[in-house]
């Protein structure tokens, strides 16, 4: 069973709400920097063109989203997290911000080029309702990348990351966080959900294409693409 999966999602986005005021301080933090880079290879797998609509899904504050709008794209940041989209709005007025739940997306069908998820997928109560949405609002031909914790490729490094996670991230979060509980359920949540396989089928049966992945950081984190079939 997925960790939180009894956990009702109002109390998900509500315990985002209290986090948003430093959660990229504190992303930075725990993830030693590699955040920055996991982002990087998102955009550059996403691919984006100019003119181009992309749904950058639980958004949070923006951060992931403003390189796709540099790009020249036209991007739309949803969460479901108020809070996370008040301090997003205040750092990119610009952008299109949209409260959403990712098991009933307030779009239209087909009306995006792109859909991009990263680290959110977890936090959909029911995650293969989500990528059903994704390819909802997907237009025929359109792509899909997901980027989400995975499960490290190299076993002895695999135990030394599961002891980061239930006991090291904790203890950071409680000196930078605002709610350090919240990266308490951040690292069961983690522990508990599929592997690069596992998530590339939970996609195949949402109806996405031929799924691809990279991993990065041995395999911490995983890039996961396909294509909504023509």
């Amino acid at each position: 069973m997925r960790a939180g999966l009894d956990k009702d999602p109002r109390d998900v986005a509500r315990m985002f709400d209290t986090v948003a005021a430093r959660y990229d301080l504190t992303n930075d933090v725990l993830s030693l920097g590699q955040d920055r880079r996991w982002r990087t290879k998102v955009v550059a797998t996403v691919d984006p063109q100019r003119g181009e609509r992309i749904l950058d899904l639980a958004a949070g504050t923006g951060t992931s989203s403003a390189p796709f709008a540099e790009a020249g794209a036209h991007v739309v940041p949803c969460d479901f997290s108020i809070g996370m989209l008040e301090v997003g709005k205040q750092q990119y007025p610009g952008l299109d911000f949209t409260a959403g739940d990712g098991m009933a997306l307030p779009f239209a069908d087909g009306v995006f080029d792109a859909v991009t998820i990263s680290f959110g997928l977890r936090n959909i109560h029911d995650p293969l309702q989500g990528l059903r949405e994704m390819l909802r609002v997907t237009r025929p031909g359109g792509r899909i990348v997901v980027c989400e914790f995975s499960t490290p490729t190299w076993k002895p490094f695999e135990t030394i990351y599961s002891n980061y996670l239930m006991r090291a991230l904790p203890t950071i979060a409680r000196r930078v966080s605002s709610n350090p509980e919240s990266y308490v359920y951040l690292a069961e949540s983690i522990r508990s959900w599929p592997d690069q396989r596992g998530l590339a089928i939970r996609m195949s049966e949402a109806g996405w294409g031929p799924v691809t992945w990279e991993n990065l950081s041995g395999g911490i984190v995983a890039v996961h693409r396909a294509e909504r079939p023509l």
